[in-house]
């Protein structure tokens, strides 16, 4: 089997340590999954705001945003306000086109601002985009996913994100998540020291990230905020892969099918052309009317233009 590991690009973001898994140089989306982050660990003392990440726009994607622990505030320019806490799902669809646009703001929030009772002063989050199919006309929209099919299958606990999963034992299971192309999404967590079995679909990419702890497949390591990547012709028969953790281990696995269409990736745009992208530029530098107002007083972001020579 062919599994390639990939090393992060540690950066700042809102003023949160980040480990940027996708993109990556040279590498090509994981299905449509073309963005991956994973903010924190991240503790706050009092008086420190956390992450706050200011007004910004988002073409041709879905945010997909997976919380560990605290809690954020999520307001977008279509007037939706959304707390996002420990083991739920938010999914903003930004639309598809040169029409279409969103915009929105993340804070972090606690007991005495926003947050609930018990919200922990710390942060840790999986950040995913999920370029959309650009041939497929698709709308602005929002959605807050609470509740998530969960299952245990050898003291590993599985949190199914997103799509529909067939397990070893011949369960199936089903998120109830938007999605407008073939993807899955499960969180990993070992209750005890073990092994667990995920099942692969034909035509697939995967990619697994380690948000705590260290995995081992197939004689190779993947520690703490790097990546596997693998297709699912690099495993044998094609079925099934194997991971082996520790106590406490947690990891995202994700996968999917390949978009029919290119994607080229600049700032918080995704685009199948350049030129898109440099009107998107454009048009969110000049208040365009596409990508609303979001009801914050934050900072609103400049986008950059694009390097010469940029190829995406």
């Amino acid at each position: 089997m062919s599994i390639k590991t990939l090393e992060p690009r540690l950066a700042d973001v809102g003023g949160i340590p980040i480990a940027r898994l996708l993109p990556n140089t040279g590498k090509k989306p994981i299905g449509a999954w073309c963005f991956l982050d994973h903010a924190g660990p991240a503790e706050f003392e009092d008086g420190d705001a956390g992450m706050q990440v200011g007004r910004h726009p988002h073409t041709n994607l879905q945010t997909f945003s997976w919380m560990l622990d605290g809690e954020v505030l999520h307001k977008d320019s279509l007037g939706n306000e959304q707390v996002i806490t420990k083991n739920q799902v938010n999914v903003m669809t930004a639309g598809t086109g040169l029409t279409q646009g969103i915009s929105h703001t993340e804070q972090s929030v606690f007991p005495d601002t926003g947050g609930s009772p018990d919200a922990a002063r710390a942060l840790s989050m999986v950040q995913l985009w999920i370029a959309l199919p650009t041939d497929q006309k698709i709308e602005r929209g929002f959605h807050h996913y609470p509740e998530l099919p969960t299952w245990t299958e050898n003291n590993v606990e599985m949190i199914l994100t997103t799509g529909n999963y067939t397990s070893v034992t011949g369960e199936r299971y089903e998120a109830p998540t938007i999605q407008y192309s073939k993807m899955v999404g499960i969180d990993v967590y070992w209750l005890e020291d073990g092994e667990v079995t995920l099942t692969l679909e034909p035509g697939f990419e995967y990619g697994i990230l380690v948000s705590e702890g260290q995995i081992e497949s197939e004689g190779k390591i993947c520690e703490q905020d790097q990546l596997f990547r693998f297709h699912d012709s690099d495993v044998e028969n094609n079925e099934s892969i194997k991971l082996v953790a520790k106590k406490g281990t947690r990891v995202m696995f994700i996968g999917g099918e390949p978009l029919n269409n290119q994607v080229l990736l600049w700032w918080n745009f995704v685009a199948d052309n350049k030129e898109e992208i440099e009107q998107s530029i454009i048009d969110w530098n000049n208040g365009h009317e596409r990508f609303g107002n979001v009801d914050s007083d934050m900072k609103r972001l400049p986008a950059p233009a694009l390097p010469d020579g940029f190829k995406g």
